[in-house]
């Protein structure tokens, strides 16, 4: 006990602060994530919903500042599974984009969902992308428009994903990426957490909030 009254006292905002998110409903989703990978905190919240650093304050998602997040109103986050809360991600949502649940995604990875036309670069060619549960994006992996990567792949660091591996587990690795392991299924645990969230959204509630504001 006297470890964390001197802990508070080095810090005099962080007692403020926790009492805040304790007592205060709205911010029920920081306290109800705390078993998540992917873990929300005060601080991040803050940066991204009242500072806007980054511009990303209307994604319904955390999102680093140091990412990019275009169109989120034509991008499904599963629970846990949010695009852009590493470093350094890209991520374009003008031809659509689902991501199941679990899927983790790391620092550098670009997803898009539209390309320029190759007659005409002020054109775009939209195509939707889909990655399953369970899904692990490497640091600097690109997944090109049009692809779908089903549930448990494992998409290794730098690769560009251009073609789509709809059957899952398995590992996909190169440029452009070919499939270069499968996956033993029995082995793939399915887990979920205790409390489920659409990123800042409860997902008993995230039906409605789609149909208010998502175009997908």
């Amino acid at each position: 006990m006297v470890d964390k009254i001197k802990y508070f006292l080095r810090r005099p905002l962080q007692l403020p602060i926790v009492l805040i998110v304790r007592v205060i409903p709205f911010f029920s989703f920081i306290r109800e994530t705390l078993d998540y990978q992917n873990k929300i905190t005060f601080e991040f919240w803050f940066k991204q919903k009242v500072l806007n650093w980054g511009g990303n304050k209307k994604v319904y998602w955390p999102v680093h500042y140091t990412s990019q997040v275009y169109d989120a109103q034509n991008i499904i986050v599963g629970v846990d599974a949010y695009p852009g809360i590493m470093r350094g991600c890209y991520i374009t949502g003008r031809g659509g984009i689902t991501i199941g649940d679990y899927t983790q995604i790391a620092p550098n990875v670009i997803i898009v969902s539209a390309n320029h036309d190759v007659y005409d670069s002020r054109k775009h060619i939209s195509e939707p992308i889909k990655i399953g549960k369970y899904c692990w994006i490497g640091a600097g992996a690109k997944i090109m428009p049009g692809v779908e990567i089903g549930d448990w792949t494992i998409v290794a660091a730098g690769a560009v994903v251009t073609k789509s591996f709809q059957e899952g587990y398995c590992i996909i690795a190169g440029v452009p990426a070919k499939k270069i392991k499968e996956l033993e299924r029995e082995k793939c645990i399915p887990f979920a957490n205790k409390i489920l969230y659409n990123g800042y959204i409860r997902s008993d509630k995230f039906e409605s909030f789609r149909k208010r504001n998502l175009t997908v």
